[in-house]
């Protein structure tokens, strides 16, 4: 008699969902029980992409090309034969885009410190699969645990400028589960604050008496040279 199919299941052949981008992939979409033939149709967020006829309960094979962000939606497959009615779905899968990290950028709120002082580094790559794990260093000299960063955002270190030996080359390394992706960050440095000399008031206070001296003596000159020219005469 005609028997109603089961509902089909769906895998990745590849045997992971974790995929790069403009890889190829198969799906396997197959009822274990059920009168053939049966059609099997695969669906992305519920937009139709493919369907396949088998005379027999063989798998069907859906070839794709992750080629965009949009790509890694959810999947799904319907088995319908000639006595379903609505036919029966799969379970849902899910790609996950692994992507190369992008060169991470280190920076600060400020660029110069005092000794004493409390600052902030920041260290963010822009591009890449999540999550992503920062550690930051100075020098060759590891400074941080690491930091796995499950969001776009930034990790934060926090650091107190004890001594001259602080004012070192920061920097900051970034990867994640993309194969062999580690990318460094550019260097980063405090800086002093630049302090005026004690003695530059003392110039300038200087150089204004010695300016209204000789505004003086052009304007008291005339009054004393002209009545000793009239009084020669």
């Amino acid at each position: 008699f005609p028997e109603m199919l089961s509902n089909p299941r769906l895998i990745p052949v590849q045997g992971t969902l974790n995929v790069v981008m403009n890889q190829n992939v198969s799906l396997s979409c197959h009822s274990d029980s059920g009168s053939p033939p049966v059609r099997y149709t695969l669906f992305k967020r519920n937009q139709k992409v493919s369907t396949l006829n088998r005379p027999d309960l063989t798998p069907s094979l859906f070839n794709l090309t992750i080629n965009s962000a949009s790509d890694v939606g959810e999947y799904k497959c319907k088995a319908e034969n000639n006595i379903s009615s609505g036919g029966k779905y799969s379970n849902s899968l899910n790609f996950t885009l692994k992507e190369p990290i992008s060169k991470p950028v280190l920076s600060s709120p400020t660029s110069q410190a005092k000794e004493g002082q409390n600052v902030t580094l920041s260290c963010l790559s822009e591009n890449g699969s999540l999550p992503i794990t920062y550690i930051f260093f100075k020098g060759r000299q590891s400074i941080s645990p690491p930091m796995k960063m499950q969001k776009r955002e930034a990790a934060l270190i926090f650091l107190f400028i004890n001594s001259s030996s602080d004012f070192g080359t920061y920097k900051c390394r970034a990867e994640n589960s993309f194969h062999n992706n580690t990318k460094y960050s550019n260097s980063f440095n405090f800086t002093l604050p630049e302090e005026r000399s004690h003695s530059q008031p003392l110039i300038i206070s200087l150089g204004l008496i010695l300016l209204l001296i000789v505004i003086g003596l052009a304007v008291a000159i005339p009054f004393f040279i002209i009545p000793s020219y009239k009084a020669s005469e």
